[in-house]
């Protein structure tokens, strides 16, 4: 428990400075994209446990990024008044699961309330990746990352075709998320939503939530199924041999790295006020899986690290248009004097050299 503690000590308080830092020098424009890049953040991490615990390769996730963030970005956009005396939309309102508004034009909507959205778009990610994972995960090595990148594809090209999902203008004017309603707390309530006035609020909400779902995955891979993992991930046939059903093993993992991704895809959506076809898109998934190589596939911090900062990079425009081909040269890099990734080079620091790589050299002269 104190090797997670003080690591994530240390996090919260440089995350409290960043915050007091911005705000002293005026340069709060800085919080936008560092709310962005935690969100990021988040899907990488689920990626990380999937890849480097479960040993699955997906070139896919940007699918599940997509699900969640256009489902709850149409569920929360298109009008249902024109449908207000079918049985469905009088179900819905019965039970104040919708809510009227008016959007930039002055148009008056009847939409599904942002949580109901997130609800639907977060469950229809897991179940599709149920489905999928199925008889995807039954592939290995190259055939499973083969079938995951169909997948991503089949996503890209059904938001891209279909009406009800903008096509290639993707869906804007999405509302921002109540987190907590008006007058509690806050006059107007808090908000999920980069044009707010609350930056700040939006800041420790989205790397809240990515400390509490990194530490969910750490105390995950901590545990008895967390040892599953990690023998599933040195050996698929020992593991299956030493009695572990690696089957549904594989399977939840993938279902719960799809999760995270939606989840992403959700509050990133509601927080830019729209999405667009290239969320979706391959290069997103390449670049996902990049990142978690980056970050080290076997280090949820390494990954939550390096899938955060360079994110923020990325965002601010430092690479400008050689964000691609930046992104390539490190990857390069990496796997040729660090195929550990961030986690290994750490590990080779001299204090890090001295508590890890003693105690073995003591052991092998014993």
């Amino acid at each position: 428990m104190q090797k997670t503690a003080v690591p994530l000590a240390i996090l919260s308080v440089f995350l409290i400075s960043l915050q007091l830092l911005t705000t002293a020098t005026g340069t709060q424009y800085y919080l936008t994209q560092l709310t962005m890049s935690a969100y990021y953040g988040l899907l990488v991490i689920g990626l990380c446990l999937l890849m480097g615990y479960a040993g699955q390769i997906s070139i896919g996730h940007a699918g599940f990024f997509a699900i969640g963030g256009y489902l709850s970005a149409a569920l929360t956009t298109n009008n249902l008044l024109p449908y207000e005396t079918q049985p469905l939309v009088v179900f819905l309102q019965k039970f104040h699961l919708l809510r009227t508004w008016e959007n930039l034009n002055g148009e008056t909507l009847l939409t599904l309330h942002p949580w109901a959205a997130a609800l639907v778009a977060i469950s229809t990610a897991a179940l599709i990746a149920l489905i999928v994972g199925i008889p995807v995960l039954k592939l290995r090595g190259h055939y499973l990352a083969m079938a995951t990148l169909g997948f991503g594809i089949i996503i890209y090209r059904i938001v891209l075709a279909l009406p009800y999902f903008g096509e290639a203008d993707g869906i804007s004017e999405v509302p921002g998320f109540s987190v907590l309603p008006a007058g509690l707390l806050a006059e107007n309530g808090f908000i999920i939503n980069g044009e707010s006035d609350q930056p700040i609020f939006n800041y420790y909400f989205a790397w809240v939530l990515l400390i509490l779902g990194l530490t969910l995955l750490l105390n995950l891979t901590r545990s008895r199924a967390g040892r599953s993992l990690q023998a599933l991930h040195g050996s698929e046939d020992a593991a299956e041999a030493s009695g572990i059903n690696t089957s549904r093993t594989k399977l939840q993992v993938f279902v719960l790295s799809a999760v995270y991704a939606a989840l992403a895809g959700v509050l990133l959506t509601h927080f830019n006020g729209g999405i667009g076809p290239a969320e979706a898109s391959v290069m997103k998934s390449v670049r996902y899986v990049a990142l978690v190589a980056v970050g080290g596939m076997t280090s949820l911090w390494g990954s939550m690290l390096m899938g955060a900062g360079l994110s923020f990079l990325s965002l601010r425009g430092v690479f400008g248009s050689y964000d691609d081909a930046i992104f390539a040269v490190i990857l390069l890099a990496i796997m040729l004097f660090a195929p550990g990734g961030f986690a290994s080079i750490v590990a080779y620091l001299p204090w890090k050299r001295q508590q890890v790589f003693l105690p073995n050299k003591e052991t092998e002269h014993a």
